[in-house]
């Protein structure tokens, strides 16, 4: 067991990922950022959860808490939680993955790697763990145990990118979209871009395309100062977010990753504008989780639209360059988690320190 002082105290991993469950289920279960501290608040005070962190992104829901409850109990709990957080009704059947110690260490420390990323060995994660466990950390909702859990995973995942070639290439959502791009488009030089939303994801997708030769980039958002703000640093034009459909006639490739609850692009509203670009061929790729995009756009004429498990495939064939990296990679997770074993155990000061480390991503 993981001792960090508390005895049958153990840290509990229960989520789903791009891995078990496809993007129509996963985005059923998305927490918005907002609602973050209210729902770690609710996990808490469940009963379940001595110490609780939640992490939300495009590919995985994930709760990691120190319970007091044996693995079965605290599945059970924490798959209830979920269900009912998000008014989930339909059956259930492997979608969910639950693990206790050590396994739930073991998993953490991979996703701070981007071991069990679809795009293996992307960085995004790490940057979203760090802003995950620092909100559960501000609002008094992790300890010693977590504490120290979380510190020691950012810390094998800086060893990982310095000892290893696991993040050679092309390591992020957004690099692989332009590559799908490259292929629907023989070249990016006479290609106009919108991104709609104006997230760290969206401006790294936007620099990836311009690196590749991109004409030019719109950018829309819902905070007009933001789309100005990102606009001016790619050189590229801002334009309002009730006005974007405006510019489909001129434009070729669209990347939406905003935190909308429901489709800002329909079949309905795409058709007309279709018939304004003549039908020119139309990419479309939707990494927002919730989609941004309906997915019945795909049945129109020239329209290619592509979600975040699309991506998958380009994915994969980077996982297959890379299988040796990865055995690399689990080999010194192994060592680390056994030397954190090892170590004497440690009467935990609670969850009021700050820990060093800076933020990614």
């Amino acid at each position: 067991a993981w001792d960090f002082g508390l005895p049958n105290m153990p840290i509990v991993v229960l989520g789903l990922s791009h891995h078990s469950s496809p993007v129509s289920v996963r985005e059923r279960f998305a927490f918005p950022e907002a609602g973050l501290p209210a729902a770690l608040q609710s996990l808490r005070d469940s009963g379940v959860a001595d110490e609780a962190v939640i992490l939300s992104t495009c590919n995985r829901v994930e709760l990691y808490v120190v319970t007091q409850l044996d693995l079965p109990h605290a599945s059970a709990a924490l798959r209830d939680f979920l269900v009912t957080c998000h008014d989930y009704r339909d059956p259930l059947t492997d979608e969910l993955y639950a693990w206790g110690e050590p396994q739930s260490l073991h998993h953490l420390f991979k996703v701070a790697c981007g071991l069990d990323s679809m795009v293996l060995g992307e960085t995004e994660i790490l940057g979203q763990l760090k802003k995950a466990y620092d909100l559960a950390l501000q609002n008094g909702h992790t300890g010693g145990r977590l504490n120290k859990a979380f510190q020691r995973a950012f810390n094998v995942a800086k060893h990982i990118r310095t000892e290893t070639n696991i993040q050679r290439g092309s390591v992020s959502v957004g690099s692989v979209a332009v590559e799908l791009a490259e292929k629907i488009f023989s070249r990016l030089s006479d290609r106009d871009v919108m991104i709609i939303g104006a997230g760290d994801t969206s401006e790294k997708t936007a620099r990836a395309l311009l690196s590749r030769g991109a004409r030019s980039i719109i950018v829309s958002n819902r905070s007009h100062d933001k789309a100005v703000a990102l606009a001016n640093a790619l050189g590229g034009r801002a334009v309002p977010f009730q006005g974007w459909a405006e510019e489909f006639p001129r434009i070729d490739i669209v990347v939406s990753s905003t935190s909308a609850p429901d489709y800002i692009l329909d079949r309905v509203k795409l058709a007309p504008l279709m018939k304004l670009r003549r039908n020119r061929p139309l990419l479309l790729i939707d990494i927002a989780v919730p989609r941004d995009i309906e997915p019945e756009v795909n049945f129109l004429e020239n329209v290619y639209l592509y979600n975040i498990d699309d991506l998958q495939a380009i994915a994969n064939d980077y996982l297959k360059q890379r299988q040796e990296e990865v055995a690399r990679c689990e080999k010194i997770i192994r060592e680390k988690a056994e030397a954190l074993l090892s170590q004497p155990t440690v009467r935990p000061s609670g969850g009021g320190v700050r820990p060093a480390f800076g933020h990614e991503g």
